[in-house]
């Protein structure tokens, strides 16, 4: 779902105890860094702390392999007139790039893939379905990821790939689709996977909120309500989980400047809970654990004591001012960031202090703790 003017929020979450006790209050370091494009940057995925991929308009990516030092910016060939709304770096030379038209056009929805550093590109997917929307996607392993659709006719027609070469409808494997449901082609953050087999959907669009969730890579599928506030342009716009079981969701009105909602769910995805309200307004766009995934043993039910570090970042529809705020127990307490954290559209870690927001013209900010 593409909206024409989006108040933009970044969140980040953070999941080790010792960690949010200890940095409690404290500001994380920011360090702005060229990224030598002025186009507007709307996905990033960083491989470790060096490699770092980030793509956006104009069939534009950039990518860093010494940590952001230097970016290389480049425009892949034939797609001058796509938005990249989502990238999934795998290496220094492997990547993905999921485009949506600039306009309009079914099969401007497509998936490309380099082996090479970007030097070349491969066409895996062109979409050929009327009225399909592709918003996000996410991958288990360089080679299993899945694309998330709008729904169509009722039908949510996913898409899967278990060999990084081809695609493959899971439209029937997928929960029936409410009416206008919909996930939101924010920062591609609407899709989250974990482990090997786990992922978690973001939809609105409807009258319901919901996580569509899967244990078994996308086989089947169950459909959970979620408390935040949804309608024709509102919803659960961004989703992570940091193990199995403990994930947050983020969304709001994005034709209001007054419903920034954020949830947590300790039992995979079946049940939320609104959290306190983050000081800020608008819709949450974005959502990242700082260390990524987690892969420590947990049990069903297990919350850790809700040990996270959280980071939104306000600004306004014309994305040129706003301030943030992050918290470090899963949204019971806030503390706000500095106003340069503004005009950003997504950000993602490789660990505590390697980061990246990317944002409006071609602005990359390297976070911290």
């Amino acid at each position: 779902m593409l909206k024409r003017s989006l108040t933009v929020f970044l969140i980040a979450a953070f999941a080790t105890f010792g960690f949010a006790q200890e940095h409690r209050g404290h500001q994380p370091k920011l360090t702005a860094q060229k990224s030598g494009t002025t186009q507007l940057l709307i996905a990033v995925s960083p491989v470790d702390s060096r490699v770092v991929w980030a793509a956006g308009t104009g069939g534009t990516y950039v990518v860093t392999t010494d940590g952001g030092e230097h970016w290389k910016a480049a425009v892949v060939p034939g797609a001058e007139k796509l938005q990249f709304r989502d990238v999934q770096g795998v290496s220094d030379k492997v990547a993905y790039l999921l485009s949506v038209p600039s306009t309009t056009g079914t099969k401007d929805f497509r998936i490309y893939k380099t082996v090479d550093g970007g030097a070349t590109w491969t066409i895996e997917f062109k979409n050929e379905l009327k009225n399909a929307f592709y918003d996000c996607f996410a991958f288990w392993t360089p080679n299993r990821g899945i694309a998330q659709s709008d729904s169509v006719n009722g039908v949510f027609p996913d898409i899967r790939t278990t060999d990084g070469k081809t695609w493959q409808s899971i439209a029937n494997q997928m929960p029936p689709a409410l009416m206008g449901e919909a996930s939101f082609a924010a920062s591609g953050t609407c899709v989250a996977t974990q482990g090997g087999q786990n992922a978690w959907i973001a939809t609105g669009g409807a009258t319901v909120a919901r996580i569509l969730a899967t244990r078994d890579g996308g086989d089947t599928w169950n459909a959970y309500d979620t408390p935040l506030v949804s309608s024709s342009t509102a919803g659960a716009i961004t989703v992570a989980f940091r193990d199995p079981w403990n994930g947050i969701v983020g969304g709001g009105d994005l034709a209001s400047n007054k419903s920034a909602d954020m949830a947590t769910s300790h039992d995979g995805g079946q049940t939320w809970q609104l959290t306190n309200k983050p000081p800020v307004k608008g819709a949450i766009f974005c959502l990242s654990y700082v260390r990524g995934v987690g892969h420590r043993d947990v049990k069903e039910g297990d919350d850790h004591g809700g040990d996270a570090v959280v980071i939104t970042a306000e600004t306004e529809p014309n994305f040129t001012s706003g301030a943030g705020a992050w918290t470090p127990d899963e949204g019971r307490t806030w503390f706000k960031l500095p106003k340069v954290v503004s005009g950003y559209w997504a950000v993602a870690f490789a660990s505590p202090r390697a980061g990246w927001f990317v944002g409006n013209g071609g602005k990359i900010l390297k976070i911290s703790f």
